[in-house]
């Protein structure tokens, strides 16, 4: 009762203003609404205080919690923000920036390098990598990466516990422990042919597509089923983000990336350069939110969200309420 409660709430002002908003010439999303907060440990700026901030995200859970994050925080720093969150798509969000749409986003230095930038050559120690897409984006773009957070949403395999166990599975390369007749995977469609997906893993990890991995155990499922396939024994093994919510929910085991094959996707505060500039105390405000980001605490903040049907916003703010960032 207690969690139905602030939803209701929620809805119910959210409906309010869009109702406003639509009355005033432009119609606001729900999903803009900020709740009303206090300062905690974070405070006022001055520096900030009434400065425009616009803030946007992907759509996937993670991007909307860590972006309902960073709405809260410059909002109780005295800022006057814009939701811009839930974009469909990396690409989408990060032209917004880059065009001047939006000011900050959450990014992740694997897709910075990769996608944006069109390196192929990830660096597997995460302080390098993040300060190799830090200046390579500042000088070809303008834009600033704040030090990242030590959660790190890449890919790698997972299994249900009681496999692990019947096979001693550890790492990928235990893939090879299972019968190649048991040898199943689920894999969503995306990342099936990608260089740092399904078949690049195979090649890294020496396993034959057509040889040690049949393409006829191989299932393309959406992400939204792929968990539950893993738990229920539809497949031996799948392909998994590595911060989500479902994998403690479910019961299922990762298995360690020991041949460092996917790259690393730890998440930095991405701002434009003029921004950045201006305003130096947004990284003073991001700092402590960062370093308190691990895979641990973003798993649980997921599932509240995927497993218990939270609101992401509300989420963010119980979070950040219980570290003391805010009232």
């Amino acid at each position: 009762m207690r969690r139905a409660l602030p939803a209701l709430l929620l809805l119910l002002v959210a409906v309010l203003a869009a109702v406003v908003a639509a009355a005033e010439g432009g119609l606001r999303p729900a999903s803009a609404f900020i709740p009303p907060v206090g300062p905690g440990s974070i405070e006022p700026v001055p520096g900030l205080e009434g400065v425009p901030l616009r803030v946007t995200s992907k759509e996937f859970t993670e991007q909307l919690i860590l972006g309902k994050i960073a709405v809260l925080a410059l909002t109780v720093a005295g800022a006057e923000v814009t939701d811009r969150t839930n974009v469909q798509g990396s690409v989408n969000a990060r032209r917004s920036l880059t065009r001047g749409d939006a000011d900050l986003m959450w990014e992740y230095t694997g897709t910075g390098w990769i996608t944006y930038l069109g390196r192929s050559d990830p660096i597997p120690d995460p302080w390098r990598q993040y300060e190799a897409v830090r200046e390579l984006d500042l000088e070809r773009n303008d834009i600033v990466w704040l030090p990242p957070a030590p959660l790190n949403n890449s890919y790698s395999m997972a299994v249900t516990r009681a496999t692990a166990d019947r096979y001693d599975m550890h790492d990928i390369s235990d893939i090879t422990n299972v019968p190649p007749e048991q040898r199943t995977f689920c894999v969503d469609h995306e990342t099936f042919g990608r260089s740092d997906g399904f078949l690049g893993m195979l090649r890294a990890y020496d396993l034959g597509y057509g040889t040690d991995v049949q393409p006829s155990k191989v299932r393309r499922v959406s992400t939204g089923v792929l968990y539950n396939s893993i738990a229920s024994g539809q497949c031996t093994l799948g392909m998994v983000t590595t911060t989500d919510g479902r994998l403690e929910a479910l019961g299922l085991a990762l298995l360690e990336d020991d041949r460092h094959f996917f790259p690393l996707y730890n998440p930095s505060v991405t701002i434009r350069g003029p921004v950045a500039r201006a305003h130096p105390e947004i990284a003073r405000v991001f700092a402590p939110i960062s370093a308190k980001l691990t895979n641990e605490v973003i798993r649980k903040l997921n599932a509240q969200v995927d497993v218990d049907g939270d609101v992401p916003v509300l989420v963010a703010r119980d979070w950040m309420r219980s570290q003391g960032f805010l009232t």
